[in-house]
Parts: C-alpha cells; structure tokens; sequence
C-alpha cells in the first residue's frame, strides 16, 4: 500500500469529506460542503518580539540576488468610508492624519536605502494597497511616489499599481500618479447597479463609475483593471453578467471576480440578520454567478491569467499577484502591511500611532514576524499552479522529490469527481475545481506536509457565514 494510501485511509470521515469531498452529479456546488480557508498555506512559528528587529535586520544585510524577481507592498491605512463587505478598514480618511502618517512612510523607504537586500537587485512591482490609496491628496501622493522612485532601484518595466476608488480619478490626481511613474491602476468597482453599490456603501452611481473609468482610460498611461464581487445581495447571476458586459464595452485591460465571504462579525452580516439588506448568495449560489462568467469571457477570448482574474488586453500582466502568489519576496511598507521574505513573512503594526513610534525611533514597525513552515517554497510553488487553475506534480517531483507522484493518486479521485481533467502529466481544473481552488490547494499541501515531512494538520477557519 501507497504512503499516500495510508495517509487518506487514516482520516477520519469528516476530514476526508472536508480534504477529498464527495462525487457527485453536480460537482460545481456539491463536492465539498463549504469552502474552510481564505488563504491557503501552511501555518509557520512565530518570533519572539524582543528577536524580531535583529532577525529582520540581520535578513536585510544579505547579498540580494539579480536573478530573483522581488516586489514592493506599500499599504495605504485610511478610507473615506466603510464598505459593508469589507475587512480591512482600519482609518478614516483625514488629511492631516495622512500628512503625518506620509511623514513616516517617506522616512521608512529612505531606511530601506540601507538596506543591502533591497537595493542590490531590482524590484520587478510596486503594489499601492490599503486602506483605499487613491485618497492621499495629490501633495502626500507626489512626495511619496517622488520619495519611491528615488529610493528603491525600480526595472526599466517595473509595474506600479495604484488601487483607487471611482471618486479618486480626477485629474488631479490621475496626473501625479502618471507624473511618477504609476502604470497600472486597480479599480474597486464591485458592482455597476447603483442601488447595490450604495447598498454596500459605494459613493458612486452607474454613470459616475463610467464616467471616470473613461477619464482615467483616456490618458492611455497605464493598464486600467476593475475589480467585481459576484454574490452581492440583491445580486442574481443575470445582474453579474450584466456588470460583466458592461465591462467589457469600457476601455479597461482586465478584471478581477472576487467570490463574496460574509464574516460572522462583519457589519454586512449584521446588516442582513438586521433585515436592513436582503441576505448574500450562499457558497454553492455563487458557484453559478463563477460559472456564468466563466462562459461569457471564455466566448470572448479574455485571457486567464490566474484563478480570479482575466486579461482583456496585452497590457495586462498582474505582475504583483503572479508574484505575491508564486513565491517572490515581498518587502512591506506602511502600517498593516505584509510581506515576506525568503523563509520569514511579516505584518508591521497595524496601531497608526505604534507604527509611526516605531519609525520615529528608527526601527522596522513589526507587529509579527514568523519563521515560514518548512516547505515553504515547495508550498507556494503548489500554490502557483493552481492559481493558473491546473496541477503537474511531475515537474514538481523533479524539482523535490519523487514522492510526490503519490498525490496523482488522489488527482485522479478529483479527475472522477469532476474537478479535474487530465491531459498527459497535467491536470487541469474544471469549471469545478476552479470554484474550489482554496479547497484543493490546502489539501494538496497538508498531504504534501504529511507525505514528505510526516507533519499533521487540518485547517478549518470561520469564513463565509451566508452558508
């Protein structure tokens, strides 16, 4: 018997119906009873606080290699306003709050030009994120991009993405960004029906949204993507598709579609259990809304560039996400943000007040810093292919080891129950297995960690509370 048998054959039922699912006619909604991590991974050790700065020092003094692609992850802490789905508000935005928080920010890219690790190879993305970016004034926003371009050793086809809200594109601050080098901007749509979009607490109508997609497109100086949520209340699947059409009419590079997760503590679910909104699409609802767009793009040769987001032009590259995904280092800036950085990964304080101490007092704001799992580059790299929505553990076995062919074993029950087809060594995903591509990728690595490095474990995280 197969290691890899006794492994399946050691789990409990409710284990293998959560790691392996069940076959069935309708593979799309029933294989598996929820989805049970945002994120997959393998979970690492913490550091000690009073170890933390000498770790990451120690890390920031080492040769960078010219070979290796990194990217930058710069956060952007203050909103405008709270949208109801959201989980990462952390400020409201205030002009004089950003002015001090820029102050700090500029202070900890000029440390990072200390850094060895940082300036002796190139950085491939710059990732603006928050928080809501696009609120800086065009002052905060034009000294620190200044302060970004002349600090960190960019390449010559560095993407620099910008997330931005509809109301942020005027001109005024569309040319700043251009000014310094800003080629991609990332727009946070959600939805194009006015009424659910002010039901989410979006400021914008349907007009005003097109309106200033136009504008920024107009200048024609950087990609132009949108992001779309499908399973929104009050959102059926004919509603998406139209928001999809009307996409694809607009002069925009590509999109991402993001699956809605209610969090049981979230101001959205107490909204719904209020009676305030009508109730979200459930997990096996929104496996439709995924399907139907699938169709609508494959009809319109879209390009897939990863398991939730599709070119629409040969502009389009989604540098960061193919890297932050793949198992390049990310280096962190600004409070909340995160990052990682060869066996290591960090938060830096998310307290607007801790973090700006910290950078007053010459230090890195490091709220956690932990010692990445072993396998950690063998888990990213499962990671990486299933995010272009297929799995080779023969090219796999021959970078690791040839153990890993065991896993075919269970490819092959996810070929039977639909999720999967293969095509020589490669298995690819349906339209199923797409929709529970988190799913899939954590049991691939559990079993991996089980199989290779005789580690158990079995993660469940609370996530999605619509059911």
């Amino acid at each position: 018997m197969s290691k890899i048998r006794e492994i399946l054959d050691s789990l409990s039922t409710e284990q293998y119906k959560m790691m392996i699912g069940e076959k069935s006619c309708q593979p799309l909604t029933e294989t598996f009873s929820k989805k049970r991590v945002v994120h997959p991974g393998a979970n690492g050790q913490m550091v000690p606080p009073v170890k933390q700065q000498e770790i990451w020092l120690e890390y920031m003094q080492r040769k960078g290699d010219k070979s290796k692609k990194k990217a930058i992850y710069i956060h952007i802490p203050f909103c405008s306003q709270i949208c109801l789905y959201c989980g990462f508000f952390q400020n409201y935005s205030n002009e004089e709050r950003e002015t001090m928080y820029v102050d700090r920010l500029i202070k900890q890219l000029l440390m990072a030009k200390e850094y060895k690790y940082v300036q002796d190879s190139v950085i491939n993305a710059v990732f603006f994120g928050g928080g809501t970016p696009s609120t800086l004034s065009p002052y905060n926003a034009d000294r620190l991009l200044k302060t970004m371009n002349e600090v960190l050793p960019l390449a010559n086809d560095c993407e620099i993405t910008m997330e931005a809200r509809v109301h942020d594109l005027v001109d005024e601050k569309l040319q700043v960004w251009f000014k310094h080098g800003v080629n991609r901007i990332s727009v946070g749509v959600q939805s194009f029906d006015t009424a659910i979009r002010q039901s989410m607490g979006r400021k914008d109508d349907k007009e005003t949204v097109i309106e200033n997609l136009k504008r920024a497109a107009s200048y024609n100086q950087a990609v132009l993507i949108i992001d779309l949520i499908y399973g929104l209340p009050a959102q059926d699947v004919d509603n998406f598709v139209n928001d999809l059409k009307i996409a694809d009419s607009l002069p925009i590079d590509g999109m991402d579609l993001y699956q809605l997760n209610v969090f049981e503590q979230s101001a959205l679910k107490k909204a719904i259990d209020n009676g305030k909104i009508p109730p979200a699409a459930t997990t096996k609802q929104q496996a439709k809304y995924l399907e139907a767009a699938i169709s609508y793009l494959d009809e319109l040769a879209y390009k897939r560039l990863s398991v939730c987001h599709w070119a629409k032009t040969n502009r389009e590259r989604s540098m960061y996400n193919t890297l932050a995904k793949s198992g390049a280092d990310v280096i962190p800036f600004g409070s909340g943000a995160g990052g990682f950085v060869g066996d290591i990964s960090m938060f830096l304080n998310r307290d607007l007040q801790r973090y700006m101490n910290a950078i007053d007092e010459g230090k890195w704001p490091l709220m956690v810093l932990t010692k990445e799992a072993e396998g950690k580059v063998l888990f990213k790299d499962i990671q990486a292919q299933t995010e272009n929505c297929m799995v080779n553990m023969q090219k796999l076995a021959q970078v690791y080891s040839e153990e890993l062919l065991q896993l075919e074993e269970v490819l092959n029950i996810w070929v039977e129950y639909g999720l999967f087809e293969k095509c020589g060594h490669t298995y690819k995903m349906t339209i199923a297995g797409q929709f529970w591509q988190n799913n899939i990728t954590q049991t691939i690595i559990e079993l991996t960690q089980q199989l290779l490095m005789g580690k158990k474990s079995f993660e469940v995280q609370p996530i999605a509370a619509q059911g």
